[in-house]
């Protein structure tokens, strides 16, 4: 798929400037905009893994504070975007910094349990990264992280209704973009949210729909094994997945 990398990279970095122009208020005190100072790591992950012809993209909210805040990755847990997709590009920090929430990109020492959760899956089940993303490709909707003044993390959809338009409308845009470009069969949300944005941004594409359990720990279901009940749910949509080829997922 000549190019697909190129245009991958062009969509993101326009989309970290676009959304880098917008204004935040109300119990948002910090926003970080990994597109901008995590902006190598990303480029390194969708030049790698951006163009083996996934039908499946696998579609997430928004950056976790100990993931993609600090690899730049989607999910983008520390260890395991260095150790197994070979990805540890430096990256620099947020112009605003939240004490709590420090940025210390590959030198992070916490973990973040949703992004160990999938790619722990991802290597049990497939191996070599290139074999799981040959069949699936992470992405996530919104490159904002939001928090507040205790740093609490503050989710997209509960941003006041003038800001959620104005980012939403550039995600959406940027969205169609990426999958016009990846040119999958599949789009499958990690969790409802997703799913939702991208039946509305990608309404008329022909593709497929559907959603899969979000690996979050603030997500009892997703406490009580989350790798089975998301084989189970990507079964009964009708994505095979091949034998296990890697080692077994570590529990979390």
């Amino acid at each position: 798929m000549p190019g697909v990398s190129g245009r991958l990279v062009r969509i993101a970095r326009d989309l970290g400037l676009r959304v880098g122009e917008l204004h935040f208020g109300g119990e948002v005190t910090h926003v970080y905009n990994p597109l901008d100072y995590a902006f190598r790591p990303h480029r390194e992950y969708l030049e790698r893994f951006g163009a083996l012809g996934a039908p499946v993209v696998l579609l997430g909210m928004n950056p976790g504070p100990w993931g993609m805040v600090q690899t730049g990755v989607p999910f983008g847990d520390v260890v395991l975007v260095r150790e197994w997709m070979g990805i540890s590009t430096p990256v620099t920090r947020p112009a605003e910094e939240h004490p709590g929430r420090p940025v210390r990109g590959f030198d992070c020492p916490r973990r973040e349990v949703s992004g160990s959760r999938l790619w722990n899956w991802a290597r049990g089940r497939f191996g070599p990264p290139e074999d799981f993303f040959a069949r699936f490709f992470v992405l996530n909707y919104c490159p904002l992280s939001f928090m507040e003044t205790n740093g609490r993390n503050r989710t997209p959809d509960k941003l006041p209704a003038t800001e959620r338009q104005a980012l939403f409308a550039l995600c959406d845009e940027a969205l169609l973009a990426m999958i016009e470009a990846l040119a999958p069969r599949w789009v499958v949300g990690i969790g409802r949210f997703a799913e939702t944005r991208a039946r509305r941004a990608l309404e008329g594409t022909g593709l497929r729909f559907g959603t899969i359990l979000h690996p979050s720990p603030a997500s009892p279901a997703a406490n009580r094994g989350w790798a089975p009940q998301v084989e189970e749910q990507l079964d009964s949509l009708g994505i095979e997945l091949p034998r296990r080829r890697g080692r077994p997922p570590a529990p979390l």
